[in-house]
């Protein structure tokens, strides 16, 4: 029977998280992170296999607690999978500084830091980030979003070209996943979305899509299962997308950015009209 693997995984109560958590804990014991208390006995009742330990990522003495937790409990990490994040979304010109800067902290700098900090338990070991198809960055008002993430995979890609260490760093990019994180969103946005003044249109068509995001998007199960892949093989690339809507935002991505800008708006254009003849229709019916 072959040794347990340590596996290290952040938002580890709901989404991706969750269900990587279940997975990985079939076999390997798995220090699963979390932030709200409730949920620590939701996490123990899934395997004796896991160590739930708490981390606020936008508190650096959490994560400093959180590491030296790891530390104690184990000599080596086979796998670090960073999975943790949040969503802000509004009009740029009107989001709060304060927003935005929560936003790198969660998506960005906490998981920096948390990982600097296990980098010695790392050494043969592999970093799993699971970005979004948003760091292609060619969503509209989810900007701070888009833009966390795009910092997230540059700087760890930065680490992976730098590190003398022999660690294997790699970024995963869903597309849309039917996760809580989608209704969750919405509720933690509600002041930047309201203080929106003449974004009402597009800001009523982001809560639209969030809330069929939530039910209609790609079974959590597809990224878990590229997660499996990249943590057993040898040699994974640096970048996997995963989802047809994730492809497709790669290949428009790499476009010239003027061209993008207006795909974008008349997507944008399209969308609106739509839903302005669909909405007549059924004022008619």
């Amino acid at each position: 029977m072959s040794e347990k693997k340590n596996i290290v995984i952040t938002g580890a109560t709901s989404g991706i998280g969750k269900a990587l958590c279940e997975h990985f804990a079939k076999d390997n014991v798995v220090y699963a992170g979390y932030r709200n208390e409730k949920l620590v006995e939701d996490l123990k009742s899934i395997s004796h296999n896991v160590v739930p330990f708490y981390i606020d990522l936008k508190q650096m003495d959490s994560i400093a607690f959180a590491a030296n937790f790891i530390k104690v409990k184990a000599e080596h990490v086979d796998c670090l999978i960073n999975v943790a994040g949040c969503v802000v979304a509004g009009a740029i010109e009107n989001i709060d500084i304060k927003r935005i800067r929560e936003q790198f902290e969660v998506n960005t700098f906490g998981h920096l830091d948390f990982t600097q900090r296990l980098l010695p338990l790392l050494e043969g070991g592999r970093i799993i980030n699971i970005s979004s198809k948003s760091s292609f960055g060619i969503f509209p008002f989810v900007s701070p979003y888009c833009a966390s993430k795009r910092a997230l995979d540059i700087m760890f890609n930065s680490l992976l070209l730098e590190t003398h260490r022999d660690i294997k760093v790699i970024s995963v990019k869903p597309g849309v996943i039917a996760t809580p994180l989608w209704g969750k969103s919405i509720e933690e946005n509600k002041d930047s979305i309201d203080a929106a003044i003449g974004f009402e249109r597009e800001l009523d068509y982001v809560i639209d899509s969030a809330r069929k995001n939530e039910t209609y998007g790609l079974d959590v199960m597809q990224v878990v299962k590229v997660v499996e892949e990249v943590a057993a093989n040898p040699n994974p690339k640096s970048t996997y997308t995963v989802g047809w809507d994730a492809k497709l935002a790669e290949l428009v991505s790499k476009l010239p950015q003027d061209w993008v800008n207006k795909l974008i708006k008349a997507g944008m254009k399209a969308k609106f009209e739509r839903a302005k003849r669909n909405h007549s229709q059924e004022c008619k019916g």
